[in-house]
C-alpha cells in the first residue's frame, strides 16, 4: 500500500476559486507538540468563479473549533481538507487546528530545527499549518500574532506591536499562502540598513544561532548589492520597512522568498574565510540576490497556478545571473551555466523526467522543482531578450510590473507584454514553453564565389508523451573568422524558424570559418563537424570567450572518445592549445582555470549513447585519468609559474579578482600533484589560511590516494562546525576510487556524525556517491543498492529529498544489460515499498516508464 493513490491534475482543468480573501489574521500559540493555530479569514464570493464549492486544504491537523460569522459549524473533514455550507454573500471564517511541529520531520508546513520554529510553504505546505484554500491564485493580506516564549519572534510584512511572551506582524502586500513564514527562536541579529532610491530606509536583519555571528558580513553586503542592482537594473525599490533573512539547518532547498522574511538553508548565507570557499561564497552571493528578486518578481508579481512556475522561477534564475554576470566575470558566469544545464537539465530533458518548461499535469508539484522550470526557463527569457533585443526587453519588463503588478499571472500574460511592446507575433516562440526535449541543431557549409552559406536544420527527439515536435524559435549567434584569425563578419543572431533554413553571407575575400551559437546563445545540441584543426584554430582566435572554450571543450570530448572507443593516445591538437592557452596572461586566469576543465564522465556517456555505443563507466574514468595525466605532463613546464600568477597578496577576500587567481592556482596544483605524487599538496595544506586553500590541498591529497593524516586532522579543526563537516564528508565520497566509493559511502553513513535526517548531510554523503559517477556504476551494483536502501529509509521522513534524489537513476536506460537489470531490480523495490510517499511514487513511476 502506498502514501495514497496519486492524482493528475492538468493545467487545462484550471478554475478560479469560488471565493476571494480579504483578509487573513492568524494566531500562532507555540509548543512543540500542540500548537495552536487560530485562524479568521474574510472570504466573499468571487464573481468570477463559476464553482461556489467551499473547499479549504488542510493535511494532518486536528480541528478544534469551526465557525462561520460567529457560529460554530461541523464541516465535512477529510486528510486533504474539508467542506462546509457557506453564505452567498461575504462572511467570516473561523478554524481552531492543532498541529505537531517538532515531529514534523517532511520539513514543510510549520517544523522545528534544533529548537528553532521555522516554516517551508512552498508548494503547499501552508496546509499543514490551517485549514485555507492553499493555491497561489488566492491572495490576500496577512496579520499574524505569535504568542510563544521565545526571545524571538517572526512573521512577514512589518513589526505592529511586541510584548512579553507576544508579536505581531502586518504585511500590507496580498500574497498567496505559499509567501507565508514563521521563525521563533533564540536567534541573533546581525543588523543593517539599506536606503532605497527614493530615501525610505529599510532595516535589514541577518538572524542566526548563536556561535555563528561571525558567518554573516559577507551575507548582508550581498543583500545590500542585489537592493541597489534591482533599483538600478530593473527600476525595483524594496517596498516594506524592513527585510528579514534567517539562517536554518534543516531545509530541504536553498532558500525561500517569503515576503520580507526569506529563510535559507544554513549553507545558502553563512559563510567566512576560514569556513567557506569561493565556490560558497559566489553561491551565497547568487542566492541571496535570486530571493531578493523574487520581491518583485514571484511576490509582488506570482503564478496563477504551479504549471506557471517558470514564470517567477526562470525570470528570476535569469535576473541573479545578471547581476552575477555583472558583479564578477559575465564570461565566466556563462559558461559556469552551461556546463550546469549540461549536466542537469540536458539529462533531464532527453530521459523519462523530461517534461516541458512549462507542464501540462503533475501528482506531486514538489517534483517539478527541477533544472528544467528553473535553469531552461532562464535560458528561455534569455533568449527572448536576445530577439527582441535590451532596449525592447526593458520596455517590456517596465510593462509588466505596471500591468500586473499585486496579480497572479500566466506565461500568456507574460508573453503579451512582449507582443504589446515589439509588435512581433511571439506563438511560435511559446512553443518554448509547451515543448518539451533538447533541440539539436545540425550544422552544414557551403562556399562559392565569395558567398559562405550556412544550412541549420533543426529536430527534437520524441519525449515522454510527445512523440512529434514542431519546430522552434532558435536565435543562433553566429560570427565569421577569416584565415588570419581575424573577425570578418561581427555577431549577428539567425533566427532559425524552420525545419530546415539557409543563411548566406556574401562578400568574402575567402572561405571564413563560423563561431556558431556564440555564448550559448540557445540551451540546444549543436551538430557540426569540424576538424580538430578548425576547432584549434577557434581555441586560438575566437573573440567570443563562450565559444574558444567550447571550442576546447570540443576537442577534450574528442580526444577522450577516440580514447575510449579506439584506445587512442591523447590527441596533440589538444594539448598544445591548452598550452597555448594558459599560457596567454591577458586571459582572466577563472577562464584559464576553466579551459582546464574536461568534459564529465556523465556528458560523456550521453556523448556515446548518442552515437550508439553503450558506455561503460570504468572505461570512460580511465580515459579522463589518462587525459589528465598527460595534460599534467605536457604544461609540467608551466605549472612553476601558473602557481606564481595564483598567489594572492594581502588578507583573504572572496572578489572577483582573488578568486580567479585561486581558481587557476587550485587547478594546477591539481596537475601538479599527478607529477609529485601530493608533495606540494601537502606543504599546501599545512600553509592554507582559507578554507579555499585548505579544501583544494585536500582534496589534491585524496586523489592522489594520499592525505589521510590531513584528513583526520581536518575533522579535529572542523568537527564542532556543520557546515564544514558536510564539506569533510562529501569530499571523501566524491574523491574516492571507483571500486571504493560505495563503501566509503556506506562507512560514512556509520559515522557517528552523520545525521541521515539533516538534508545537507544526506546530501553530502548519499548525494556525492549518486555524482561520483564511475563510483555510483560498478558493475556489482552496489551503488545502485546504497542509494535504493538510503531512500526508503528515508522516504516516510522526508519525501521531498527522497523524490529528488530518486534522480540519480533517470539515465539507467542507457547503460549496459547487467546494469540496467541492476538499476531495475533497485527501482523495482523502491516502488515496492509500503506506505511509498506520493512524492517517490511519482519519480520511480516515471523513471521506470510506468
Amino acid at each position: 500500500m502506498r502514501d495514497a493513490a496519486p492524482t493528475t491534475i492538468y493545467l487545462k482543468d484550471y478554475t478560479p476559486f469560488g471565493y476571494l480573501v480579504d483578509s487573513v489574521h492568524l494566531t500562532f500559540d507555540l509548543d512543540a507538540h500542540a500548537t495552536r493555530v487560530t485562524s479568521r479569514i474574510a472570504f466573499r464570493p468571487n464573481p468570477d468563479a463559476t464553482d461556489r464549492t467551499f473547499f479549504l486544504h488542510g493535511e494532518e491537523l486536528k480541528l478544534i473549533r469551526a465557525a462561520i460569522d460567529g457560529a460554530e459549524i461541523t464541516p465535512d473533514v477529510t486528510d486533504k481538507g474539508l467542506t462546509a455550507d457557506v453564505p452567498d454573500a461575504p462572511f467570516l471564517w473561523e478554524s481552531e487546528v492543532e498541529i505537531d511541529p517538532g515531529n514534523n520531520t517532511a520539513l514543510e508546513g510549520l517544523y522545528m530545527s534544533n529548537g528553532m520554529y521555522c516554516t517551508q510553504c512552498e508548494a503547499e505546505g501552508f496546509r499543514k499549518i490551517t485549514f485555507y484554500p492553499d493555491r497561489p491564485d488566492v491572495m490576500s493580506t496577512f496579520t499574524v500574532r505569535i504568542n510563544g516564549d521565545l526571545p524571538v519572534l517572526l512573521s512577514n510584512g512589518n513589526p505592529s506591536g511586541k510584548g512579553e511572551g507576544w508579536a505581531e506582524w502586518v504585511d500590507p502586500w496580498p500574497k498567496p499562502a505559499y509567501l507565508f513564514a514563521l521563525v521563533a527562536g533564540d536567534l541573533i541579529a546581525h543588523p543593517g540598513q539599506f536606503t532605497t532610491k527614493s530615501g525610505r530606509n529599510v532595516d535589514l536583519n541577518l538572524w542566526v544561532r548563536p556561535g555563528d555571528e561571525g558567518k554573516c558580513a559577507f551575507g548582508m553586503e550581498a543583500l545590500k548589492k542585489s537592493m541597489k542592482w534591482d533599483e538600478g537594473v530593473y527600476g525595483r525599490e524594496y517596498d516594506l520597512d524592513v527585510f528579514n533573512i534567517v539562517a536554518v539547518d534543516d531545509f530541504n532547498m536553498g532558500a525561500m522568498e517569503n515576503k520580507g522574511l526569506n529563510i535559507f538553508n544554513s549553507s545558502a548565507v553563512l559563510a567566512s574565510p576560514e569556513t567557506s570557499t569561493d565556490a560558497n561564497f559566489e553561491r551565497i552571493e547568487a542566492i541571496i540576490a535570486h530571493e531578493y528578486f523574487h520581491n518583485w518578481t514571484g511576490n509582488r508579481i506570482t503564478c496563477r497556478d504551479w504549471f506557471q512556475l517558470c514564470l517567477k522561477e526562470g525570470l528570476t534564475v535569469f535576473r541573479d545571473a545578471q547581476f552575477t554576470s555583472d558583479m564578477r566575470s559575465a564570461p565566466v558566469k556563462r559558461i559556469h551555466d552551461a556546463i550546469d544545464l549540461r549536466a542537469r537539465q540536458f539529462p533531464e530533458d532527453n530521459g523519462p523526467l523530461s517534461h516541458p518548461v512549462r507542464p501540462e499535469s503533475f501528482q506531486e508539484i514538489n517534483n517539478f522543482y527541477t533544472a528544467t522550470v528553473y535553469e531552461k526557463g532562464a535560458e528561455v527569457i534569455g533568449m527572448l531578450k536576445r530577439l527582441v533585443g535590451d532596449a525592447a526587453y526593458a520596455k517590456a519588463l517596465d510593462l509588466y510590473f505596471e500591468r500586473h503588478d499585486g496579480q497572479a499571472c500566466t506565461i500568456e500574460d507574460w508573453l503579451k507584454v512582449f507582443e504589446d511592446t515589439t509588435g512581433r507575433d511571439l506563438t511560435q516562440f511559446k512553443r518554448w514553453y509547451s515543448q518539451s526535449g533538447t533541440p539539436r541543431v545540425r550544422v552544414q557549409e557551403d562556399w562559392a564565389d565569395g558567398t559562405y552559406t550556412l544550412t541549420l536544420k533543426q529536430r527534437t527527439d520524441p519525449t515522454p508523451g510527445q512523440e512529434a515536435k514542431l519546430p522552434q524559435v532558435i536565435p543562433v549567434a553566429v560570427g565569421l573568422l577569416g584565415p588570419n584569425g581575424d573577425e570578418v563578419r561581427a555577431t549577428e543572431v539567425l533566427e532559425l524558424t524552420q525545419a530546415e533554413q539557409s543563411f548566406a553571407f556574401t562578400g568574402l575575400a575567402a572561405k571564413p570559418t563560423a563561431s556558431i551559437l556564440r555564448d550559448f546563445s540557445a540551451p540546444v545540441i549543436l551538430e557540426h563537424d569540424q576538424s580538430n584543426a578548425e576547432r584549434a584554430f577557434l581555441l586560438a582566435h575566437d573573440t567570443d570567450p563562450f565559444n574558444r572554450w567550447q571550442a576546447g571543450r570540443d576537442l577534450a570530448q574528442d580526444t577522450l572518445m577516440r580514447m575510449i572507443l579506439q584506445d587512442a593516445a591523447p590527441d596533440t591538437d589538444y594539448l598544445d592549445g591548452l598550452l597555448t592557452v594558459l599560457r596567454n596572461d591577458e586571459l582572466d586566469p577563472a577562464y584559464r582555470a576553466l579551459m582546464l576543465g574536461l568534459p564529465t564522465q556523465s556528458e560523456l556517456a550521453a556523448a556515446l549513447h548518442d552515437r550508439g555505443h553503450t558506455p561503460d563507466p570504468m572505461a570512460i574514468w580511465a580515459a579522463v585519468e589518462t587525459l589528465r595525466q598527460a595534460t599534467a605532463q605536457t604544461v609540467q613546464d608551466l605549472l612553476p609559474r601558473l602557481h606564481s600568477e595564483a598567489l594572492v597578496d594581502g588578507p583573504y577576500s572572496p572578489d572577483a579578482e582573488q578568486s580567479g587567481k585561486r581558481a587557476l592556482g587550485s587547478a594546477a596544483l591539481a596537475l601538479t600533484s599527478r607529477l609529485d605524487g601530493g608533495a606540494m599538496a601537502a606543504e599546501a595544506y599545512d600553509k592554507a589560511n582559507n578554507m579555499t586553500l585548505q579544501l583544494t590541498a585536500l582534496s589534491c591529497l585524496l586523489r592522489a590516494r594520499k592525505g589521510e593524516a590531513q584528513l583526520d586532522a581536518f575533522y579535529e579543526q572542523w568537527q564542532h562546525d556543520r557546515l564544514v563537516m558536510d564539506k569533510w564528508f562529501g569530499l571523501q565520497v566524491a574523491m574516492a576510487a571507483p571500486e571504493a566509493t560505495p563503501a566509503i559511502a556506506a562507512t560514512l553513513t556509520e559515522h557517528a556524525d552523520f545525521n541521515w535526517k539533516n538534508p545537507n548531510r544526506f546530501r553530502a554523503v548519499v548525494g556525492a556517491l549518486a555524482m561520483n559517477h564511475a563510483g555510483f556504476h560498478q558493475p556489482d551494483g552496489a551503488g545502485y543498492a546504497l542509494l535504493a536502501d538510503w531512500l526508503i529509509r528515508l522516504d516516510p521522513v522526508n519525501p521531498q529529498t527522497t523524490a529528488r534524489m530518486c534522480s540519480a537513476f533517470q539515465t539507467w536506460k542507457r547503460y549496459d544489460p547487467d546494469r540496467q537489470a541492476l538499476t531495475r531490480a533497485q527501482l523495482s523495490r523502491i516502488a515496492e515499498t509500503p506506505n511509498l510517499s506520493r512524492d517517490t511514487t511519482e519519480m520511480v513511476s516515471r523513471i521506470l516508464g510506468a
